[in-house]
Parts: C-alpha cells; sequence; structure tokens
C-alpha cells in the first residue's frame, strides 16, 4: 500500500513530526512537509495557480492512503494545514476533475497536543471535511505530550493505530 504522510506543523522538528516520522517508517510511508512548500490561501479570483497545491494533490491522488499530521492548537489544526483544506476550493471549482479523483480516498489524521484527549472540535472538522468531500476517513491518532514526544510512551496507540490502518 502507498502511504503518505502530509506534515503541517510550524515546526518541522517538533513533537508532531517526532511521530509523524515513527507513523512514517512504520508504513514505509513518504512524508511531505508542508513548511517546505508554497501554498497560498484561497483566492476567489485564482491568482495563486502557479503554488505548490496542485501538485501536491496530483501526488495525494496518486496515493492510496493519506495521513496528515498536526499539532492542536487553540482545539483545531494547524493553520498550515486549514489552509490547506481551504485550498480544496479550487478542486471544486476550477479543478473539478482532480477533485474527482479524491472521491473514496481514505485518509486518517494524527495528532499531538498538551491537553489528556484530543478535543471534539478537532475531530469533527476532519470528519465534517471527509463527509463534504467524500473521503473515507479513519480514526485518528492522538498523543498527549506535555513535553517532547516520547514513542515508548505511545507505543501501543501507535501500534494499534498502524494496525487500523494497514
Amino acid at each position: 500500500m502507498n502511504f503518505l504522510v502530509v506534515l503541517a506543523s510550524s515546526r518541522s522538528d517538533g513533537n508532531t513530526a517526532k511521530l509523524s516520522r515513527v507513523i512514517a517508517d512504520s508504513l514505509q510511508a513518504h512524508t511531505v512537509d508542508l513548511q517546505n512548500l508554497s501554498i497560498s490561501y484561497f483566492d476567489y479570483e485564482s491568482r495563486n495557480q502557479s503554488d505548490d497545491f496542485i501538485p501536491l494533490i496530483e501526488r495525494i491522488v496518486s496515493s492510496d492512503f493519506v495521513v496528515f499530521a498536526t499539532p492542536v492548537y487553540w482545539y483545531s489544526m494547524s493553520a498550515q494545514l486549514k489552509t490547506f483544506f481551504d485550498r480544496f476550493t479550487d478542486l471544486l471549482t476550477i479543478n473539478k476533475e482532480l477533485g474527482r479523483k479524491l472521491r473514496g480516498m481514505p485518509i486518517s489524521v494524527i495528532a499531538t497536543g498538551t491537553e489528556p484527549e484530543l478535543p471534539l472540535s478537532f475531530t469533527s472538522q476532519f470528519e465534517l471535511i471527509s463527509g463534504y468531500l467524500g473521503l473515507k476517513y479513519h480514526e485518528p491518532l492522538y498523543c498527549c505530550c506535555p513535553d517532547e514526544f516520547n514513542p515508548q510512551h505511545h507505543q501501543q496507540a501507535i501500534q494499534g493505530y498502524i494496525k487500523k490502518i494497514a
């Protein structure tokens, strides 16, 4: 199975990045760090068509499963990931054929944060986005990391997650 991990964090070496590396290694997945791409905000006049959004979507549709990795910021996904999802409007308006290729795509999200549990407001965003776009949303993996991410502390949850999606 061809997995792709999309890292959407302000820190390419932070807790979420460390978790995403563990997941990517376990799945033998490729990783794309949104910090290394130029993806503009949604623009009603479509002046942003030369950025990295469409090439990334083309890479996503050639994958079998996509894992989005984001820290929990203010009960929500990161700004990088929100900007990325806002651009999906391009796939509903000017790039419909490419957008249709996403229908049925299995996705999941992995996240780190400091709260003991993942906020309902966080998971509901992904459920609603998936429902609207026809994506197949799988249960997320959340690792509470009040300090540094330690894979041993989350080993059972990580292994359970890998079994569910692999």
